[in-house]
Order: C-alpha cells, then structure tokens, then sequence
C-alpha cells in the first residue's frame, strides 16, 4: 500500500486487523462489536476527551503524571492514591519497554519475574499481555479518565486492546514515537502503522464513541525550537483528522523561557487550528498539553519542586488544557508513588494560584509571530514536497532536513540543525541545517546567538549548546562558561 493521506475504507482497515490481533494471543480475543459497547457504557466522567473539552471551554488547566507498573492490583493501587492522594485530574498508564518494542514474550516473563520478586521489574504496565479484561479492571476502579501513554512505533495491537479495554485517549504518532525513540525503524512505515491507529480511532468516533488522540510534543527533550515540535504535532494531527478523528491533543516540552513557552502554547493551540481548517477538518477539537521540564533534574528535592513549579507556572499563564507533570525524584528514575503525588500537589497549588492570571506583553507577541512565521515556512514547505500529501511530505521532509529534530537516534533524520539559547535563555538556531526559513528568520537567528556570545565574551560555538544541555541540573538555564560574571 502506498503512502498517502486518504481515509483508508473499512475494509482496508479490517484486512489488517486479523494479522494485527494475531500477534500475541490476547489480541484474539478483541471483538470491535463487545468493544463499542463496554466503551458506550462508560459514564461521562471517565471519558477523556470530554473532560479535557469542559476544561478548555472553563479555562482550567487540568493535571496529570506518568506512572506505570507490571501487575495489574499494584497498578491500580498506584493510580488510585495518585487519584486520591495526589488529586490528579486525568490519570496514565505508562507502558514497558517490551511492550514498547512488541517484544511480548519478554514482557511476560517480566510479569512473572514481578510475581516472584513482589516488586515491579518492568518500567510499565504490559497492557498487550494483561489482555482486555485486565485493562478494564483498571478503568473500573478508577474515577477518572486514563490515557495510555507509551512510546511504540508500532502499536496497533497495543490500541486495539487498549480501546477494547476501556482506555478513552492514546498517547503518540508515527514521527513523534518514531525519530525521538528508534534507530532503524523505517519513516514510511510508522507513518502508515499508525494510519490504521487512526482509522482505528476514527472508526470508535464514527459509532459513537470518542477517544482522544494526542501526538508526543516533547520529541527529544528540551532544547527542541518549537516550531519543530509544533511542525510535527500539526502533522500527525492532520494525518489523525483525515482517519476520522475528532479530539486531538497536541503537545509541547517545555523549554525554559518563560515568554518563549507561553508563546509556544498560544501558537500552537492557534497554528494547528488553522491548518485543520485549511485542510478541511474544522470540526476537529483541539485542546494542548504542556510537558514539565523533560530535561536533567536537580538531586536536591527543594530545587527539584523548584522545577516543578516553574512549568505549572508555564502552564497557568499559557492556559494550557493540561499539564504532564514531574516528580521530585526525576534524577533518580521511577519514583515512589508518594513522591509522584508530590509533584502533582505541587503542580495544582501553583496552578490554582496563576489559573486566573495571563501574559501580555510586546515581547510575548513578538515571539508568537516569529514562531508562527518559522512553523508556518517548515509546514508550507513539507507540503509542497508532498505534491500537496501531507503524509508523503513529511516523509520527504525528514529526508531532506526540512524538519530536522536535535539530538535522535534515527538515521532517518538529519541531525545537521542545532539549539543554542539566546542571552534570555529562549531556544534558537546556532546551526538551522536546511530549515527551509526566510533570510529575515535566519539574521534573526544569529544575531541572538551572536548576542548571547557577546554578553559571555567568546566566539559562538558547538560548546555553547552543551553547555545549555547540562545548565538546569547545575542550577542554570543558559550555559554559560565557567569564567562568566554578569
């Protein structure tokens, strides 16, 4: 099947689903009829799009951690005292790395490692392995919406169980759960995979059942511009809409500028309703996410709350509809569950604080303009690589380093464009690769490079943007040399 940005027909989506069903047994017993039913029988309050809907049209940002673990009784002990205890608004079901890879034997001997030992030996919940009625128990003890939230190339058995399970919204796309996570892993394929993700999706919406839908914004971190990140949350949006679905989230890592992150959420909130309209999707509804530092962590507790507070401020002044949040334990891995409620508390005690104030000022529509101007030129140019196809375009886009994401592993991208912080910390481009940009965004560029290098009194340079890729977790935003005095 050749790639291309079509609805695909109901029969080309069932002509797939037996060989994706037959992947691991529990994928047999997945009948969309019984799905369609247990999903309708949901009450309200457990359905994620609706909620995340009532939030943007109140103007509240709603809270929600990552969490996970590998036997289903300690799963929902975890997600109901993050429930609970943390005051959460949306709940997670982070999955493992072996369900990650479709590697589902060795995640069922992570299962029965997890027995033995009494402890989680898996860095998430195997939902393709827990089977149907194992993801249901978890959405019948909760009281509130669960997403799933994974990072898989290919997860098509993984949405067929989830959605048959009961899950109301599904975490990725084909680029953003693709060129941030794997090497080899062909574009052209992730791309089509998750196509049928979408028709899937598409296919509940059509009988009556909404599941949300949100692209990964954070791609590789935090020094991602964010007319990157925007360019491909707006692609997988498109190519989600045109598969029929209706409730998109689309996402942004937060990057440390405080003028630069809210811009980057208006923007984004604002870009990917124009090019849904443009495109013919308007009755798409589109709400944002914005993901708390994704970058190196503070030991210290303090600072790391510190951390934490500063993206709930982003994300209250932004009025973004949700916010992924961070713990207080991110520089030592999986955290405990009651530090992981910490960091929610924290988050919605900021949140409440700032939820009913906003930012306006000349440098804040300043920034905006120079996002949307840089995400529009990448867009537009992705496009006209297609011939007009979004899905060939981008594609073609990765291919010719018109979208260029720093610091993956694919050797699909180009890895030749490179971040630097300006003198105010904002992300900019040391090196633009071959980002299709005006020559007025290119001087732009450099000259906030060339400013910062002035202010710390040295040539710009590669160092720079290592610097800035260890700052936060030495107690700085912008890298500076060792010698600087302000």
């Amino acid at each position: 099947m050749d790639l291309v940005n079509s609805q695909w027909t109901v029969d080309e989506l069932l002509q797939q689903r037996q060989d994706v069903l037959n992947q691991w047994p529990t994928g047999r017993d997945v009948r969309l009829e019984d799905a369609i039913a247990y999903q309708k029988q949901l009450p309200e309050h457990k359905i994620f799009a609706r909620k995340l809907n009532q939030a943007k049209e109140s103007g509240t940002t709603l809270v929600q951690p990552r969490a996970g673990v590998a036997l289903i009784d300690e799963h929902i002990q975890l997600l109901t005292y993050l429930q609970n205890e943390g005051e959460a608004d949306l709940l997670p079901t982070t999955i493992d790395s072996y369900t990650r890879q479709n590697r589902y034997q060795k995640a069922e001997e992570g299962i029965s490692e997890s027995i033995r030992t009494g402890k989680s030996m898996l860095n998430g919940f195997p939902a393709v392995n827990h089977g149907i009625e194992g993801c249901r128990r978890i959405i019948e003890s909760l009281d509130i919406p669960v997403q799933i939230r994974h990072g898989t190339p290919d997860a098509r058995l993984l949405a067929e169980i989830s959605y048959a399970g009961g899950f109301t919204s599904y975490e990725g796309g084909g680029i953003s759960y693709n060129i941030p996570y794997a090497k080899n892993v062909d574009l052209e394929k992730t791309i089509r995979d998750w196509q049928y993700v979408d028709r899937l999706t598409g296919y509940y919406e059509e009988a009556g059942v909404m599941i949300n839908r949100e692209p990964f914004g954070p791609l590789t971190g935090t020094l991602v511009p964010p007319c990157i990140s925007h360019a491909v949350a707006i692609i997988e949006a498109l190519l989600a809409a045109e598969q029929g679905v209706r409730n998109i989230t689309v996402g942004y890592g937060q990057c440390g500028n405080l003028l630069q992150d809210v811009a980057a959420i208006q923007t984004l909130q604002a870009l990917t309703d124009e090019y849904l309209r443009r495109y013919g999707h308007g009755d798409a509804s589109i709400t944002t996410v914005l993901h708390q530092w994704m970058g190196g962590f503070p030991q210290d507790e303090a600072k790391a709350f510190a951390v934490i507070a500063w993206g709930s401020t982003v994300a209250a002044l932004a009025h973004a509809t949700k916010v992924i949040v961070k713990s207080p334990h991110e520089a030592f891995g999986v955290p405990t569950m009651e530090a992981n409620a910490q960091g929610i508390r924290c988050t919605r005690q900021v949140i409440s604080m700032l939820g009913d104030q906003s930012v306006n000022t000349h440098a804040l529509k300043d920034e905006k303009l120079v996002i949307a101007a840089e995400t529009r030129c990448i867009l537009d140019k992705c496009f006209e690589l297609g011939g007009g196809d979004i899905a060939k375009g981008a594609v073609r886009a990765f291919q010719a380093g018109v979208i260029d994401v720093p610091f993956a592993p694919s050797r699909f991208n180009a890895g030749k464009m490179l971040p630097a912080r300006d003198n105010d910390g904002a992300i900019r481009f040391f090196n633009p690769g071959a980002l299709p940009l005006t020559p007025e965004l290119l001087d732009f560029h450099r000259e906030k490079i060339n400013e910062r290098a002035k202010e710390e009194k040295r040539q710009p340079s590669f160092q720079m943007v290592i610097d800035d890729v260890y700052a936060i977790s030495k107690g700085r935003l912008v890298g500076r040399p060792a010698n600087y005095r302000s």
